[in-house]
């Protein structure tokens, strides 16, 4: 029995029986601390399992512990996160998402706390996708190394508590979504005009792209960084004077050092490697880039 069919049934079940019920079905669940998202164990979603002893003693231990399941291969679904916040509405690219074909139907639909939603769709067992984050769309994809949490868990919001519920169910027969199509179009490729340095490279350029690196949100830290120091390279600064320009910003939205430098040093060699580089790495490009002097980069 799927995931999507088993939601249904969940939406007036206690948390102990969902949970009981979701195992049952074979879907591997684990506990997370009540009224949040974060595991209750160690190993978190790698811990997941379809066992009904161990799932009953889970629930005996902590009856308000809310459900999570692991997405992609380990439970057979992928899912679709559309987010609704004062930030931005993710639906304003779902929608045109679905237009173009990219989300074909949906296996079901879950209602989350902050008005957003999770849409079902069957993971192919002979295709593992990576979970992904698009962060100017306000759309996440689950999948492999993920996990969402489940009707009836409740979160504590800023109203107060608020639950996942369905929304709705099957919508014809889902296909399998292209995590990679779908990312290409919600945060999509500038072209590789855009990218060619026009000019010489001043000091307030470099700065300007290390201010703009240091704005970059969760999801686009790397690709932000990787993009700023293509420019750099491309601009013919050498590696010592980009890691001078850039490891502070990069840093400063948290990356660990070594992956600032690592991530700087790989945009070095593909700008030196390719005569009119792209200045990306494959799919993935940030949705916005900086104005630099006006006339310098694009």
């Amino acid at each position: 029995m799927s995931v999507a069919s088993v939601l249904a049934a969940l939406d007036q079940s206690s948390l102990q029986q969902a949970a009981a019920r979701l195992a049952d079905a074979g879907v591997p669940v684990f506990p997370c601390v009540p009224g949040e998202k974060r595991p209750l164990i160690s190993h978190g979603f790698h811990e997941a399992t379809p066992d009904p002893s161990q799932v009953a003693a889970w629930w005996r231990r902590w009856p308000s512990a809310n459900i999570g399941i692991p997405t992609g291969s380990a439970s057979g679904v992928d899912v679709v996160d559309v987010d609704r916040k004062p930030g931005g509405n993710g639906f304003d690219a779902f929608g045109p998402a679905r237009r173009a074909g990219l989300v074909d139907g949906w296996a079901a639909v879950v209602r989350t706390p902050s008005g957003g939603a999770h849409f079902y769709y069957p993971a192919d067992p002979g295709r593992p996708q990576s979970s992904w984050q698009a962060a100017a769309a306000h759309v996440d994809f689950r999948g492999t190394g993920g996990y969402v949490i489940v009707p009836p868990s409740v979160v504590t919001t800023a109203h107060g508590p608020a639950r996942y519920a369905i929304a709705a169910g099957a919508d014809r027969a889902p296909g399998v979504v292209d995590a990679g199509r779908l990312r290409d179009f919600l945060n999509p490729r500038p072209a590789a005009a855009e990218h060619r340095v026009r000019g010489p490279l001043r000091s307030e350029d470099a700065k300007r792209l290390a201010a703009w690196v240091g704005m970059r949100a969760e999801g686009e830290r790397n690709r932000g960084l990787f993009w700023a120091s293509c420019r750099l390279a491309e601009a013919g600064l050498s590696l010592p004077e980009m890691v001078d320009a850039l490891a502070p910003a990069g840093e400063q939205v948290g990356l660990p050092p070594r992956e600032v430098v690592t991530t700087i040093r790989s945009a070095y060699r593909a700008t030196h490697t390719h005569p009119e580089p792209s200045g990306r790495e494959p799919g993935d490009a940030p949705r916005q880039m900086p104005r630099l002097a006006g006339r310098v980069l694009s």
